[in-house]
This record gives C-alpha cells, structure tokens and sequence, in this order.
C-alpha cells in the first residue's frame, strides 16, 4: 500500500481526478475495486489525487512528452525513460517504459539490455549516446562530461536536446517519488539491513569490522 491516504471516488469532486479515475478504472473505485489495464494497481493515482493540481501537472507533463509536437524521437526518449526508471531503482518507471518501448517497435534484446547496455551491441551510436546521456543525469545528477555533450550536440538540435534533458529528469523525479511514496511497483521493503545471525560471535564480528 501507499504511504499516503488513496482517495476514493466518494472522497473527490475535482474534476481532474474524476476524468483519470473514469479514464483508467471505467466506473470502479480505484481504491476498493484497483487495477489498470497495464496490470499496476494504479494506486499512483489514488495517491496522487490527495492534490489535484498537483495530479494536473504530472497529467499535463504526460501529455508534453507524448505530444506530436515533440522534435525527439520517441524510441530515443522511452530508451531514456527506462534507463532513468532502473538506474534510479524504480521498478515501476523502469517497467512501465519497457512496455512503451516494446510498443514503439524496441526489440525484446534491447529492452533486456538496458541495465548493461554500455557492453550490448544491440544499440546504435545514437542509442548510445542517449543511454550515457541517460546516466549521467541520474547517476551524476547533470555532471555530463564536455565530451559527451559535444557528441550529443552533434547528432541532436538544441531543441532535441532540452526535450531529451528535460523528460529523463522528469522520469528522475516520478521515480524517487514513487519509491518514497511506495506506489505501484516500487511498494516494496527496503532490502539492505542487517542480517542478523542468531547465535553469532558478536565480539569477533565487531573485531572484524574494525580491522
């Protein structure tokens, strides 16, 4: 479950949650009756709708991304949506970007090459150079070498760049919000604790780690 209150459809009059909950869930409530069509619970949403104009706006930066308008390609732009969504260790973005980029024609080897892509040959120099690109903003938060960027300036117009810039990070955001949030697929444990062993000599493990 979510770290914050789901708001139901007995909860909201705002109309921007009614036209996503009446988009994504027909006439269920998406708190008692979840589920999307893309198998999430699609408690994002529920969430989410605690402010809609907060809603509003990530709506709003869907349809951005998405809108014919945009000069990147899509393919281009969904690689580095994926490569955010795992290089920031949201398993919702990065599955959810998976399948968009199965649906823009990105081969099974591709998408399975993600994680490692920097020693696949199934991408292109452009690919590429996108996927570094990808890491450098999540990674190192926007330290991009000179060299890469002239690489990049050299394949993509400015306005090509801005938008590839400007979605990775907005992908950086929706994945730390998630996994803060545990929405979706990132409601999950955190999984680096101590173990602790029962019966251990605690001494010579305090000895140990001291050197």
């Amino acid at each position: 479950m979510p770290r914050l209150h789901q708001v139901s459809r007995a909860e909201t009059d705002s109309p921007i949650v009614t036209l996503m909950y009446d988009l994504l869930f027909e006439d269920r409530d998406p708190v008692s009756d979840p589920g999307t069509s893309t198998g999430t619970p699609g408690d994002w949403w529920t969430a989410f709708a605690n402010s809609p104009d907060v809603l509003e706006h990530a709506v709003q930066g869907f349809g951005l991304y998405q809108n014919p308008a945009r000069k990147l390609d899509p393919v281009l732009r969904e690689l580095a949506q994926a490569r955010a969504g795992y290089a920031a260790s949201s398993q919702f973005v990065y599955s959810q970007h998976c399948k968009s980029l199965r649906g823009l024609g990105a081969t099974d080897d591709q998408i399975a090459a993600i994680p490692a892509w920097s020693t696949a040959p199934c991408f292109d120099d452009t690919q590429r150079l996108v996927l570094a690109y990808a890491d450098a903003l999540v990674y190192d938060l926007g330290r991009v070498p000179d060299t890469l960027f002239a690489q990049l300036q050299a394949t993509f117009s400015d306005e090509e760049l801005l938008e590839l810039t400007y979605i990775t990070s907005l992908y950086l955001q929706h994945a730390v919000m998630a996994r803060a949030l545990r929405t979706e697929y990132d409601d999950v444990d955190e999984r680096i604790t101590e173990v602790l062993v029962e019966g251990a000599d605690n001494a010579l493990l305090r000895i140990t780690a001291d050197g």
